[in-house]
């Protein structure tokens, strides 16, 4: 356990690195001029070209890109990403504001969307009516299909603006929550749903619940004690996938709803081309990606202690 935990380890520091290098790489590469567009609010003649190049000496655009990439990555070892093109404040301090509304709203989703997989997981294995059995099932599907913008759109305009039952934009209050965390947790809903149905049907196929029936288990008692535990581990392993989907959800879900957080925080930060607040981002969401999977892969051995062999021997 303990080389694989430094095994892990070692691929967690590969991946922050590659996600801070990846993305530092493609916003150098794009033909904007970060200063041009931090003046661009307002009258960029009024900048003469002087003020303009001291501007780029004072955030170090003006140093070669190998010397910028060695600068940042040092000061993101530190934890500091240094200060906004866009806005001059301090990233650290952007993101620290930003993130409790993204944590609300995520972890929300969170809890629908698996509450709403184990659902339809569930049901539209144990009914025996097939129609019912058949729309169940292809509910995933359905929504998957549809855009997460429209449904936000949608939303907004029966539920909030025909309808008037809560809040159409802003953070007031737990009822403001409510039509985006549904926004936001359909995509990662359907994906655990589906995932967890084939795994539900593939379970109770297997001999282990021959014999539960054998032994006089009713159906509620093979479903919910036998096949679903079997069924998790799936679905558990798409976590660090949802709570991605999730992330990166909110960039449209916080503009469509006008709510602040760390995704209209990138939507803001890309369109400006601010790239220590990108780069910050970008590493935020690799830590948080991270650290799911390596969650996931710790609890594991609590729902299948045949896991924890292979762990040992290095076998997965």
């Amino acid at each position: 356990m303990t080389r694989y935990l430094i095994r892990r380890a070692i691929q967690a520091v590969f991946v922050l690195w590659a996600a801070f290098t990846v993305t530092f790489v493609v916003l150098y590469l794009l033909p904007s001029d970060p200063v041009e567009i931090m003046v661009s609010g307002s009258d960029t003649n009024t900048y003469s070209p002087e003020q303009l190049e001291a501007l780029r000496v004072e955030y170090g655009l003006d140093q070669p890109v190998s010397v910028q990439y060695l600068t940042a990555l040092g000061r993101a070892l530190r934890g500091d990403f240094g200060r906004s093109v866009q806005t001059g404040a301090e990233v650290r301090d952007m993101l620290l504001d930003a993130l409790p509304f993204t944590l609300r709203l995520g972890g929300v989703a969170l809890l629908l969307a698996v509450a709403a997989g184990a659902v339809i997981g569930l049901w539209g294995t144990f009914v025996r009516w097939r129609p019912l059995r058949n729309a169940l099932l292809s509910l995933p599907a359905a929504a998957v299909s549809l855009p997460s913008f429209w449904v936000g759109l949608l939303l907004l305009q029966v539920v909030s603006f025909r309808w008037g039952l809560v809040p159409a934009t802003g953070e007031g209050g737990g009822r403001a929550l409510i039509l985006p965390a549904i926004t936001l947790c359909l995509p990662s809903a359907a994906l655990l749903g589906q995932v967890f149905a084939k795994s539900m049907r593939t379970a109770l196929a297997e001999p282990f619940v021959e014999t539960a029936r054998a032994k006089g288990a009713g159906r509620a008692r093979i479903h919910l004690r036998h096949a679903a535990r079997n069924a998790a581990l799936p679905a558990l392993t798409l976590a660090g996938i949802v709570v991605g989907n999730l992330i990166a959800g909110s960039v449209v879900v916080e503009t469509v709803f006008s709510r602040s957080g760390v995704g209209r925080l990138t939507a803001t930060a890309v369109s400006a081309q601010d790239v220590p607040v990108v780069q910050a981002v970008v590493v935020l969401g690799a830590v948080v990606f991270v650290a799911v999977s390596l969650i996931v892969d710790l609890l594991y051995p609590l729902l299948d202690p045949r896991v924890t062999a292979h762990v040992g021997t290095g076998r997965r």
